[in-house]
C-alpha cells in the first residue's frame, strides 16, 4: 500500500498548479495510462477571472460551478458556488475514477474552498485519497479547513510546492516520482 504514489500539488492562488498537473497527467497519458477525475479552470472574460469551471477529464463535459454572476446562497469571497454543478461533474468524475478498473490514476483539481462546501466533494476525496489507486490532487495552501488539515497530516501523501521559481521543472519531477511508482502496463 505504501507504494501508491500519491501526491498533492500545492500553491499560492494563480501560480500555475493546474497548469502544472496538467503537463503531468498528459506525460503520463502519453506513456499509456488512464487517468480519470476533474480539474478546475478559471473563467475568463475582458481578461479578468470572473469564475471557474468544473471539467470531467475523460469526458471533456465542462460547466462553469462558480461566478461573480451566480446569486446562490453559497459564497466564496465574490463567488457564487453552484454545489449542484460540481457535484454533477466534479464529484460524479471523481467516483468514476474510484470504481471504474480501467482508471490507473485518480486526478482532483483542486481540494479548495469553492470545493469544500460540497459534502459529496469532501467525501469522494477521502474516498479517492483510501482508494488503492495513484492519485495526484491539487490543494488550497492557506485554506485550514479540516478536511485539508487531515490530507496534510497524512503519511501516505507527499506534498510539493509549486513556485514561480521551480514550476518548470516540478512537473518532471513529480513524473519521475509517478513512474518509479506506477504499476507497468502490461
Amino acid at each position: 500500500m505504501d507504494d501508491i504514489p500519491k501526491i498533492g500539488i500545492t500553491g499560492m492562488p494563480s501560480v500555475g498548479k493546474t497548469q502544472t498537473l496538467i503537463k503531468i497527467i498528459e506525460k503520463i497519458e502519453s506513456s499509456g495510462y488512464t487517468i480519470e477525475g476533474m480539474i478546475t479552470e478559471a473563467v475568463i472574460e475582458n481578461k479578468k477571472r470572473t469564475g471557474f469551471y468544473v471539467e470531467d477529464w475523460q469526458t471533456k463535459e465542462k460547466e462553469v460551478f462558480a461566478h461573480l454572476d451566480f446569486d446562490q446562497k453559497d459564497k466564496v469571497g465574490k463567488y457564487g458556488v453552484d454545489l449542484s454543478i460540481l457535484e454533477k461533474v466534479g464529484v460524479n468524475a471523481i467516483e468514476k475514477a474510484i470504481n471504474d478498473e480501467d482508471v490507473d490514476i485518480i486526478i482532483i483539481d483542486e481540494i479548495g474552498k469553492m470545493e469544500m462546501l460540497s459534502e459529496k466533494f469532501c467525501e469522494a476525496v477521502i474516498d479517492a485519497l483510501d482508494s488503492d489507486k495513484p492519485i495526484l490532487v491539487t490543494l488550497h495552501k492557506k485554506s485550514r479547513t479540516p478536511l485539508l488539515q487531515d490530507i496534510r497530516r497524512r503519511d501516505d501523501i507527499r506534498i510539493l510546492e509549486v513556485t514561480a521559481v521551480n514550476r518548470n521543472l516540478l512537473p518532471y519531477k513529480i513524473e519521475k516520482i509517478m513512474a518509479e511508482k506506477l504499476p507497468p502496463l502490461f
